[in-house]
């Protein structure tokens, strides 16, 4: 059993000892922490927290548990019930709320939840508030409200038609084109609230026919929720099956969205990001950005529209921050996650939806013909484990020493881009393990040279 605290929120597993994981005991400990941290970052004794959850099993009791203890605390709680994580990071700002709390592990198991913690621009906090508030978890001096002062819970469930409708008004969003297409939509919602948000959304699109799997919110994950292509076999069959035109599959929150071609074969989740990007350059030329472990395919159709490319650190907060600083007109992450701007900072697969089914509706153009227009890169995720007596810190700059020819980047780990290819090193924060993932054109070629980065790792370990 595992529990995780970290500067971008807390997950652990459900059950067992306090400390050790996810209790009743941990939460309430998390939460009031944040509610003192949101008071003294809002100067507001009686700030205002939106909190939603996903469908998974311990999210209604985690609810509870928040929402009391935020009411102890004195805070005004907006509670959005079941809902997704882009939906809460725009209720925090539409709401002027002073943050928000996701509740959801994404696309962990069932075993595990979370606490996702968002502050006032309903953007998940920084590196430097989480630091803060992990100083307060650890400090465990937070002061309960009096009688007179204890908080309040309303209850609302219109954010999830406002966040359709704000994805329907935006200029890129070609509602009429969809509706002409007279498109097939299979949709895989893993049980959780992809149900309750992509099927009305499909509806307000206009999409002609929509065939359903997996979309009520029971929170029993049908298969892994984490949309892999190995995990998208029952999607893929149904696509097949009712000759749709495209199927979309989302994580529990609803954040990330994979897509599957017409016949059958996966799109790749690397490059749902890929051709979001491609669809809006292709109309408004702009800077575009992604993390160090993102497909080199972004920064390649970037450049064919004449953009700018930037590489981020891993992490959603370090993305966004790029994004606002190379004033990015899309961004996200390569695990399916797309950021457009125009409707807020955050990943969003109900959005990445309606983008994508404009581009297939503008181009007119089948999912795999699509998918033929990028360049093939394939990425291999591996990862070493090492002894708890190793400095992996000085690996790492001995590998950088090493490359020192080659393209080298260190903000977040160590990065080799080499002329057709690249490999990123990452050590865990909380065991001794580097991750190391690299990319190339052909699988084959991406795995050895992960290999040959294995082999650099044994011999300084040796040495």
């Amino acid at each position: 059993m595992t529990l995780i605290k970290s500067i971008s929120g807390f997950r652990g597993t459900i059950g067992g000892e306090p400390i050790k994981n996810l209790t009743p005991i941990d939460i309430v400990n998390f939460t009031s922490a944040f509610a003192s941290f949101i008071q003294e970052e809002s100067q507001n004794k009686k700030p205002s927290i939106v909190v939603g959850r996903d469908a998974r099993l311990s999210g209604e009791m985690l609810e509870g548990l928040v929402n009391q203890t935020l009411v102890a605390m004195g805070v005004h709680v907006v509670s959005l019930g079941l809902s997704t994580t882009p939906t809460v990071e725009m209720a925090v700002v539409d709401l002027k709320a002073d943050g928000g709390i996701i509740l959801t592990a994404s696309h962990n198991p069932k075993q595990w939840n979370a606490l996702k913690l968002l502050n006032k621009q309903g953007e998940f906090i920084s590196a430097k508030e989480g630091e803060a508030l992990l100083e307060l978890v650890d400090k465990q001096s937070v002061s309960f409200a009096s009688i007179d002062h204890i908080g309040k819970i309303t209850y609302d469930n219109t954010q999830i038609t406002k966040h359709i409708e704000k994805i329907l008004a935006l200029d890129l969003v070609d509602v009429e084109a969809i509706k002409q297409a007279h498109f097939k939509v299979a949709v895989d919602a893993v049980n959780s609230t992809g149900g309750i948000s992509i099927l009305p959304l499909l509806e307000a699109l206009g999409v002609e026919q929509v065939f359903p799997i997996y979309c009520e919110p029971t929170g029993i994950f049908p298969h892994n929720p984490e949309p892999l292509p190995e995990n998208l076999t029952a999607l893929s069959d149904l696509v097949v099956s009712k000759k749709a035109d495209v199927g979309f599959v989302v994580d529990p929150d609803v954040d990330r969205l994979a897509i599957v071609s017409e016949n059958g074969i996966p799109f790749g989740e690397e490059y749902t990001l890929v051709a979001i990007a491609d669809y809006i350059l292709s109309i408004k030329t702009g800077n575009t950005v992604s993390n160090l472990s993102s497909t080199r395919a972004l920064q390649t159709v970037t450049n064919i529209h004449k953009g700018n490319y930037k590489a981020s650190a891993v992490g959603e907060v370090n993305v966004v921050t790029l994004m606002k600083e190379t004033n990015a007109i899309i961004g996200g992450e390569g695990n399916g996650g797309v950021i457009y701007p125009e409707l807020h900072y955050g990943r969003d697969a109900l959005v990445g939806i309606a983008l994508f089914l404009s581009l297939m509706a503008k181009r007119k153009q089948k999912v795999s013909m699509i998918r033929s227009t990028y360049p093939d890169f394939y990425i291999s995720k591996n990862k070493i484990n090492l002894d708890d007596s190793i400095d992996v810190d000085m690996i790492l700059v001995k590998i950088a020493e090493k490359y020192k020819n080659e393209r080298v980047t260190t903000i977040d780990g160590v990065k080799i881009d080499f002329e057709t290819e690249w490999v990123h090193l990452r050590k865990s924060n909380t065991e001794a393990i580097i991750r190391i993932y690299a990319e190339s054109n052909d699988l084959s070629k991406a795995n050895h040279l992960a290999d040959k980065i294995k082999l650099d790792i044994g011999e300084l370990i040796k040495g």
